[in-house]
């Protein structure tokens, strides 16, 4: 037999080797899950009936994501031709971005947000430009106008925004796609249920407005990894040419007629978040711990330099939570997903004991 000679691996392409990369802090999570932002309890019990019911030879077959859409499509009030599931809210960017952005265009982000839209962008030809934040966190929409170009081609908006909380009006949502009509004004509405205020309905008016939704967070399903991706239906027959036709697994499928149906379960989960977030902002404001406020399931807290010692101590006391210093303008601040009210008591009193310990207090402030 010939000597098979070793040769280097080929080189990927110049973008890729110049992607910023993303490592999420995940494995050996086993405590309280105050870090992700995931639902903190369970999914819908109706879905574990689904899952329950699915055979060994249901899972033979490739799965079908059109006769889903149109349920979903139903449930937001829109045709079918205007919705696209997606593997998680990140793949709806992922194809977004390929759809859309291309040499010479910009993506219009501000920060800080989440990690994603620029991790993506960096695998296309097109540049990123960042708006700043003040320190107070709020939309930087004023900032946002003025860095509108020719070149602008997707402004991305997670609102709720992450890790800030703070949210950006329907007003200036509507002013920003007026302002960019040649550019997609991309929405993400990861955290809609705890603000309770969407542009879905906006969609028709607003050609070039595209809504991103995801059912991990409220609904608890982010093992099942579903977003949707909203839009014109112009918009989406584009982002259908790179979306793969099975991304969706069948039981991912399966599960969300049934995620949907049952609105008592998901209010009483949002009902049990919304409280506790009230308590447990009183309780940092009893602790003397300044925060920002936040339209999410989260709040970002002030810590300082100690920062890093704080979050091991939490993960000492059983409570993860997610240090997020290395964000534009987040020098020093953690944020804290909020569960149920039983779960942020123990988040309590374990943030309690860490300040007492680190002698943070006032100077958290």
């Amino acid at each position: 037999m010939a000597k098979i000679e070793t040769t280097a691996i080929p080189t990927p392409r110049a973008r890729v080797q110049a992607m910023k990369e993303y490592h999420p802090p995940l494995g050996n999570r086993d405590a309280l899950r105050l870090d992700f932002n995931e639902n903190t309890l369970a999914c819908s019990p109706k879905v574990r009936e689904v899952l329950g019911r699915i055979s060994a030879g249901d899972l033979t077959r490739y799965p079908e994501r059109e006769p889903i859409e149109v349920i979903v499509a139903a449930h937001l009030a829109l045709a079918a031709r205007q919705v696209a599931l997606t593997n998680g809210v990140d793949e709806a960017i992922h194809v977004l971005f390929e759809a859309f952005l291309e040499t010479g265009d910009e993506l219009l982000l501000p920060v800080p947000t989440y990690t994603m839209y620029e991790v993506y962008a960096s695998a296309t030809d097109a540049r990123s430009v960042t708006v700043q934040a003040a320190d107070d966190l709020q939309f930087p929409f004023e900032r946002l106008i003025s860095a509108i170009t020719p070149q602008t081609k997707i402004i991305a908006i997670a609102n709720p925004n992450s890790p800030s909380g703070s949210v950006a009006t329907r007003e200036q949502i509507i002013e920003i796609t007026r302002r960019a009509p040649h550019a997609v004004v991309l929405v993400d509405e990861a955290y809609f249920h705890f603000h309770g205020e969407t542009v879905v309905d906006l969609i028709d008016v607003l050609p070039n407005l595209v809504v991103a939704r995801t059912f991990s967070k409220a609904y608890g399903l982010a093992g099942l990894r579903l977003g949707i991706l909203a839009g014109s239906v112009e918009s989406m027959r584009w982002v259908r040419r790179v979306l793969s036709p099975y991304s969706v697994n069948s039981l991912a499928l399966a599960c969300l007629p049934a995620a949907l149906e049952d609105t008592a379960y998901l209010d009483w989960y949002v009902g049990e978040v919304l409280q506790a977030r009230a308590e447990f902002e009183a309780a940092l404001d009893a602790a003397r711990v300044r925060h920002w406020p936040s339209r999410a399931n989260f709040v970002l807290v002030e810590i300082g330099a100690r920062h890093v010692e704080f979050t091991e101590q939490m993960r000492a006391a059983g409570v993860l939570v997610r240090d997020r210093s290395s964000d534009p303008g987040c020098d020093g601040r953690v944020r804290i997903t909020i569960g149920t009210r039983e779960q942020m008591v123990k988040a309590g009193a374990a943030l309690n004991e860490a300040i007492r310990t680190l002698n943070l207090g006032e100077k958290a402030q």
